[in-house]
């Protein structure tokens, strides 16, 4: 029995835009999968100041990361965090992780509001690897005299060691992006000197050469560092999981599964017939956060084409058994479940109308 489950981060429209936008839409497979599934959850339990998003908290928990909360909390302390992530990132790119607490930081850029700081969408810094590179330099002195160790992984993902942090929790930078980042940043053991070394790093590169070079160039500043994923240095167990195209930021999750496919098509999927199958396609965040419907109308055409008609009619031609679709957005989760023989009921008229708040 081949099984293929599609996680389709913010495949949910906003309420107040989704007839509108569902207008739009010219989706037939897609339609056809939704109006013959079961509906086997809906679940509205996140709220609007979680550390992570929906998509990001059920990716995560399908798979046994090790548990990072604080050992001692506070009364009415929020006990949310992001996903431990971090060790199982360093290891994807090849840099050592046996032992230690580790956290992931990203170059960003902080938009200076009127009464309040924003982070904006991290994928829109685009650095260069020089680039990235001379901003480490620049910092890692910084972290070098308070005795946190910082290693370089890629142009968006550099680490920190923080033992003594144990306790912080932190919130994802996509929770985080478009929003006041009061309520998102770290809390509890290490807060107060993450903000002070964060503070020395902004004002260290205020002025750096690079962000001059790009505020001529018309590009955003990188002001600051995002922090998130903290992990304790576990070695990953294997589960039964076969998983394609994990997203960005969460890529480490590969090593605890079956097996990883990056870039993987409909067809490779479809050839590889999968029992426990895991496909991500991630392609609606960048335009959800940064409110760019049109051009998640036209992610979504070429989800149609390139990924729910190819399935559907694998499906149909026995080639897939079964397929679960988890669609979301940033507070919500559908979770539908679509059989071969569900299929053939073809008095149910296609239509998106689950899409619907």
């Amino acid at each position: 029995m081949s099984h293929l489950t599609i996680l389709l981060p913010f495949g949910l429209p906003p309420p107040e835009l989704a007839r509108d936008l569902l207008r739009e839409l010219k989706l037939p497979a897609l339609a056809t999968l939704m109006a013959r599934a079961r509906k086997e959850h809906s679940h509205r339990e996140f709220d609007d100041f979680a550390r992570a998003l929906p998509h990001e908290m059920w990716l995560s928990s399908q798979f046994p990361l090790p548990s990072f909360v604080p050992s001692h909390p506070t009364p009415g302390q929020d006990l949310h965090n992001s996903p431990a992530l971090a060790c199982a990132a360093m290891r994807a790119l090849g840099l050592p992780a046996e032992q230690g607490i580790w956290f992931m930081l990203h170059p960003a850029h902080i938009h200076i509001a009127r009464d309040h700081l924003v982070l904006i969408d991290i994928r829109q810094i685009a650095l260069s690897d020089a680039d990235s590179r001379e901003l480490f330099d620049a910092a890692a002195p910084l972290f070098a005299e308070v005795g946190r160790e910082l290693l370089y992984g890629d142009a968006g993902s550099w680490f920190m060691r923080a033992d003594d942090w144990q306790g912080l929790l932190t919130s994802t930078p996509d929770a985080t992006c478009g929003h006041n980042i009061d309520i998102w940043m770290p809390q509890g053991d290490g807060a107060r000197d993450w903000r002070k070394l964060q503070n020395e790093v902004q004002m260290l590169w205020f002025a750096h050469p690079l962000n001059e070079r790009r505020q001529m160039q018309g590009k955003q500043a990188v002001n600051s560092l995002w922090l998130w994923g903290g992990s304790p240095a576990t070695a990953p167990s294997i589960g039964k999981r076969e998983v394609f195209n994990l997203p960005d930021g969460f890529s480490g999750l590969g090593q605890y599964a079956k097996t990883a496919v990056a870039k993987a098509g409909a067809a490779d999927i479809i050839a590889a017939k999968p029992e426990q199958g895991l496909l991500t396609l991630d392609t609606l965040i960048q335009p959800a956060l940064t409110g760019e419907w049109s051009s998640w109308l036209e992610q979504l055409q070429t989800l149609e084409i390139a990924w729910f008609a190819p399935l559907l009619q694998a499906m149909r031609q026995g080639q897939l058994d079964s397929l679960s679709l988890i669609l979301t957005d940033s507070s919500h989760m559908l979770e539908l479940s679509t059989t071969r023989f569900s299929l053939k009921k073809f008095w149910l008229t296609p239509t998106l109308a689950r899409l619907l708040p």
